[in-house]
């Protein structure tokens, strides 16, 4: 079901921003999977702010100026979150979430003061050219839940990354039903281009992680 454009279906969820106001993040009543801000999207907005990327007091912002694109974004918050920080964002998913992108980043404009951000369609697995040169940011937030989908995922990872881009993959690993299966699927491809490292809790946002959420910091194989 495509995300809809009708404001009274529609209800926010408000992201809180260490550095000004919330971001307020539109979800849908009725749709699929990407029409709601799920658990590891606020973890991972969040891990976006913590002070190895952003410590305004010592000057440091990682973000500022940084190429990022957002994979399966849904509703766009961590890719938002990205843009607030200074960031050159594109926030991509499916044609159906597209107005939902849309509007919640209109929503959020006036937040994103030195950074940027746009929504555009991307499949996985299809062309790139669109995305090139190879971001310095991959960001992705629970996009491991669907078998079919784990080869154009990968597949899409190899073509978007460069050398010196960090992909950063958030995920809620899930006990129940096909979830152990896909995951391992996922981490075996992974495997054989990339390298993962695991972000401990303690560099995670304190207030806003839980042990199910995993932070991984994933690199091409040099």
């Amino acid at each position: 079901m495509a995300a809809s454009t009708d404001i009274s279906e529609y209800f926010v969820r408000e992201i809180e921003r260490n550095d000004g106001p919330p971001l307020r993040i539109k979800q849908c009543y009725m749709g699929d999977v990407g029409c709601v801000v799920w658990d590891a999207a606020i973890v991972l907005a969040k891990y976006l702010e913590t002070e190895q990327f952003y410590e305004p007091s010592s000057a440091v912002n990682e973000w500022s100026g940084r190429t990022v694109v957002e994979l399966g974004a849904g509703t766009g918050a961590v890719g938002l979150m990205a843009a607030t920080l200074g960031a050159e964002v594109i926030v991509t998913d499916l044609e159906d979430l597209q107005p939902l992108l849309r509007v919640n980043i209109q929503e959020n404009q006036t937040l994103v003061t030195s950074g940027a951000i746009t929504a555009k369609v991307l499949k996985w697995g299809e062309d790139m050219a669109d995305f090139l040169p190879p971001p310095h940011y991959i960001l992705m937030a629970d996009c491991i839940y669907y078998e079919q989908s784990i080869v154009p995922l990968v597949e899409t990872l190899k073509l978007l990354s460069g050398p010196e881009t960090c992909i950063i993959c958030c995920y809620e690993q899930r006990t129940e039903g096909v979830n152990p299966k896909v995951e391992k699927q996922f981490f075996e491809l992974l495997h054989k281009d990339f390298i993962c490292q695991r972000i401990p809790a303690n560099k995670q946002d304190q207030e806003f992680s839980s042990p199910d959420i995993h932070i991984l910091h994933i690199r091409r194989k040099t």
